[in-house]
C-alpha cells in the first residue's frame, strides 16, 4: 500500500482572496422578466447567495471540517491507461464486524455530499444506531471531479470508473465490499454489479433508470412518465451542452464563481425537495462547499466530460449481486416498484419510497438515505 499517500484539502489565502475579488467583481446579466426559476437562477438569488459567498462562507471551517475525514490519493490504471490519481475518502469502523462500502457521488455532486452520512454509517451506535450496521466507508472523487487527477486522455467514462474502483477496494484490502451511488455514482455502482460481482457482494442506488415495463400506467406511473417528459424539454440542457461541447462551456466556469456556483446551484432547484427555495433543503454552507470543490479544483470543464465520455450511449446492465433501490419524491425519474422488479427481477432485494428528498439525498436527508443504505445491507448480510 505504498502507492497510498495521505491527502489533505487546504486553499491557499491568496487563491481565497483571488475567489473574493472575482465575487465582488462580477459582472451580472440583466434580471429574468419572469418572477420564477422557469429561466433559470433569478438575479437576486444568485446575488444573494455570491454575496454570502464572498464576504460570509467561512472556508477554513469547512474545510476542517472536511478534512475530519481521512483521505488519501493513488495513481490507478485499468484498460491499459496511463495511471491517474483518484483522491478518496477512507474511513474504517470502530466496530470489528463491519462491512466496507463504496460510496460514488456524480454531477453537481462531489464527496462533500457525504460529510453528513459517513459518521452514521462507520459508527452507527455513536448515532442510535447498531453496530450490526456498521460499514468502512470509501468515498473516492470521480475522475476529473475534485481532487482527482485530471484525464488526459479519452476513455474515462463510467466503464473504466467502475474497474478502477474495484482496483481501488482491492488495494485497499477489501476483497469483497459493497457499493452505493446516485447520479454518474448510480451508473458506476450498476457496473460494479455486473462487471466486477466476483469483488461486490451487493449495491444499492437511488437514482433508478428503468423503464415502464407495461401500457396500462397507474396514475402514479403516469406522473412519473410525465415528470420525465418535463426534464427532458425543460431540464436537461445542461446534459446536451456537457454531452457535445464540456470544453466550451469550460471557459465561462473556470473564469467566473458567480458562473460556476450558479450552473451547479440551479440544479439544487430543480431537483431537491423544497417549498420554493432551495435553502429549505440544503443549507448555504452545504451547497457552497460543493461549489467549493469544484471552484478550487477548477473542474468545470474536466467534470462534464463524463458527459462527453458517457452520456450519449451508456450500458444498461442488470447487476448479477443483490440490488436496492430508493425512490425519493423529488428525483429526477420516480420509477415505480413493478418497473424495477421487471427490470432487476429477483436480484431486487429493497425498494424503498422515502417521503421526503430529492437527488442530493445525502445532502437533503442523510438520516432517510443512511436508513436505506442499511435496510438494502441488512438483507444482504443475513442472506
Amino acid at each position: 500500500m505504498s502507492d497510498i499517500t495521505p491527502f489533505r484539502i487546504h486553499a491557499d489565502d491568496e487563491v481565497l482572496d483571488d475567489l473574493r475579488r472575482r465575487l465582488h467583481a462580477t459582472r451580472w446579466p440583466a434580471p429574468e422578466p419572469v418572477d420564477d426559476w422557469s429561466q433559470g437562477m433569478p438575479l437576486a438569488f444568485a446575488q444573494d447567495l455570491c454575496g454570502y459567498w464572498a464576504d460570509t462562507y467561512d472556508w477554513r471551517a469547512r474545510e476542517a471540517r472536511l478534512n475530519a475525514f481521512d483521505q488519501f490519493t493513488t495513481p490507478i490504471s485499468v484498460d491499459g491507461c496511463e495511471p491517474l490519481d483518484i483522491h478518496f475518502i477512507h474511513v474504517r469502523s470502530p466496530h470489528p464486524d463491519a462491512v466496507p462500502l463504496l460510496l460514488t457521488h456524480g454531477w453537481p455532486g462531489s464527496i462533500a455530499e457525504f460529510q453528513d452520512v459517513i459518521g452514521p454509517l462507520t459508527d452507527p451506535t455513536a448515532h442510535g444506531g447498531d453496530a450490526a450496521d456498521a460499514f468502512h466507508v470509501v468515498c473516492p472523487s470521480l475522475p476529473g471531479y475534485g481532487f482527482s487527477g485530471k484525464p488526459t486522455e479519452p476513455g474515462w467514462g463510467i466503464e473504466r470508473i467502475a474497474a478502477a474502483w474495484s482496483e481501488l477496494m482491492a488495494r485497499l484490502g477489501y476483497d469483497r465490499f459493497f457499493a452505493q451511488g446516485g447520479d454518474w455514482g448510480s451508473m458506476v455502482t450498476t457496473l460494479i454489479g455486473s462487471r466486477h460481482a466476483d469483488r461486490c457482494a451487493g449495491i444499492h442506488i437511488n437514482l433508478v433508470v428503468v423503464l415502464p415495463s407495461s401500457d396500462d400506467l397507474t396514475e402514479a406511473e403516469q406522473a412519473a412518465v410525465g415528470k420525465f417528459d418535463h426534464y427532458q424539454q425543460w431540464g436537461s440542457g445542461y446534459s446536451t451542452q456537457q454531452s457535445t461541447r464540456p470544453q466550451t462551456l469550460g471557459y465561462g466556469l473556470a473564469d467566473s464563481p458567480a458562473g460556476q456556483c450558479a450552473w451547479i446551484v440551479e440544479k439544487f432547484h430543480e431537483w431537491t425537495d423544497h417549498d420554493g427555495d432551495p435553502l429549505t433543503a440544503v443549507d448555504r454552507d452545504h451547497l457552497l462547499d460543493n461549489v467549493m470543490v469544484y471552484w478550487l479544483t477548477d473542474s468545470g470543464a474536466s467534470s462534464a466530460r463524463l458527459y462527453w465520455e458517457s452520456f450519449r450511449n451508456p450500458p444498461f446492465e442488470i447487476p448479477e449481486v443483490p440490488v436496492g433501490c430508493s425512490v425519493f419524491p423529488a428525483e429526477i425519474i420516480t420509477p415505480s416498484r413493478r418497473w424495477a422488479e421487471a427490470h432487476y427481477g429477483d436480484k431486487l432485494v429493497h425498494f424503498g419510497e422515502p417521503a421526503k428528498g430529492g437527488h442530493f439525498a445525502a445532502l437533503e436527508v442523510p438520516e432517510l438515505l443512511v436508513e436505506e443504505i442499511r435496510t438494502t445491507f441488512r438483507t444482504v448480510r443475513s442472506a
